[in-house]
């Protein structure tokens, strides 16, 4: 069918440009190594829920928003080999967790097998 990594994370309010130029930079290189799909999306109609939402999975701040997330790749096997090659692109040198636009802390992230699809 397909394979997913999905990914929610905070974005400091002044840093959503930034973590656009970094998405824009990112998405290219998994494009170019293999991924089918490449997506960064920022909240528009997210809010606060009584047991759980997105601003409380990443522990939101008053000063930050969300942002959630997802490549799409032909299975596992080739999310693994483009994912590999990503992380050996010399492009993404430089991109330590101290010098991303938000909080790396408070990422979720995992691979996701889909069980419906139109």
């Amino acid at each position: 069918m397909s394979y997913v990594d999905g990914y929610v994370l905070p974005v400091p309010k002044a840093n959503v440009a930034a973590y656009r130029k970094l998405a824009r930079k990112a998405g290219k290189i998994w494009m170019e190594h293999g991924a089918l799909q490449y997506v960064e999306t920022i909240a528009d109609d997210v809010k606060p829920g009584k047991t759980t939402s997105f601003p409380q999975s990443v522990k939101l701040k008053p000063d930050e928003t969300v942002a959630f997330s997802w490549i799409v790749f032909k299975s596992r096997k080739h999310r693994d080999k483009v994912n590999a090659l990503v992380m050996k692109d010399p492009r993404l040198d430089g991109m330590a967790p101290e010098a991303m636009p938000f909080d790396m802390k408070r990422m979720i992230f995992g691979g996701f097998k889909p069980i419906v699809r139109f």
